[in-house]
């Protein structure tokens, strides 16, 4: 199945057009002719069984025949990741937790980040995309990107983790997690976390996990932190 995303589709229509980009990439790109049937998301859950009735390359309409419903999952993980020096690492990493599972994703700026101005426009896509590609009909949420303490004086639910390389005492992270809860997980960048970020991430309540034995770079931390959780869950 070829799965289409576009957020303005909803349950209370009878037809749909789509825009004249989209509209192209249907008509002039797939070849898509009336008849054809598509599947479309809008991200919030929902999956429309939908016939062209128009194969305009300007305003492809269709027709929408039948809509079903993805259940949401009974947990759900926020990852504040920060962002990697080379874009195409933390791209990848967008990729692949959307595919895994995430629910919502902030890039993190630190102390030791390297990378402090962040376009999120790109970002956005690399998530359809691979929302799309897992055949997902929820969106993971991108929010923009804000500094260690801002988030950290934010007030999350659920199990708040800090998953750092001092050595100090920590649990790994598949064994702290317990089942349908509410996750907030803090990823650093390359050169980890400061000192004093640790320690106000603990007086915040944070927990200080492990995610294994091998250092790991940022991107390959929050796909397994990502991973983890998720299948604690299944």
């Amino acid at each position: 199945m070829q799965l289409f995303y576009n957020p303005d589709i909803n349950s209370t229509l009878n037809e749909f057009s789509f825009d004249k980009e989209e509209s192209k990439h249907i008509v002039k790109v797939l070849r898509k002719k009336e008849g054809d049937i598509l599947h479309v998301t809008n991200g919030l859950g929902f999956l429309f069984y939908t016939e062209i009735i128009l194969a305009s390359d300007k305003k492809c309409t269709v027709k929408i025949n039948a809509t079903e419903t993805q259940n949401p999952t009974d947990f759900y993980l926020h990852l504040a990741v920060a962002p990697t020096k080379m874009n195409e690492r933390f791209e990848w990493f967008l990729e692949k937790a959307t595919e895994i599972g995430v629910h919502e994703i902030t890039p993190l700026i630190c102390d030791h980040s390297e990378r402090k101005v962040i376009k999120t426009e790109r970002f956005d896509k690399i998530i359809q995309s691979a929302m799309k590609q897992s055949l997902q009909y929820y969106l993971p949420k991108l929010n923009e990107p804000v500094s260690f303490k801002d988030f950290i004086n934010q007030k999350h639910e659920g199990k708040l983790y800090i998953a750092h390389c001092e050595e100090t005492d920590k649990k790994l992270l598949k064994e702290a997690v317990q089942v349908k809860e509410k996750y907030v997980i803090l990823i650093g960048p390359e050169g980890d976390f400061s000192e004093k970020e640790i320690e106000l991430a603990l007086k915040n309540d944070y927990i200080p996990v492990s995610l294994g034995n091998t250092r790991l770079r940022t991107e390959t931390a929050a796909v397994v932190a990502c991973h983890s959780v998720v299948f604690a869950n299944e």
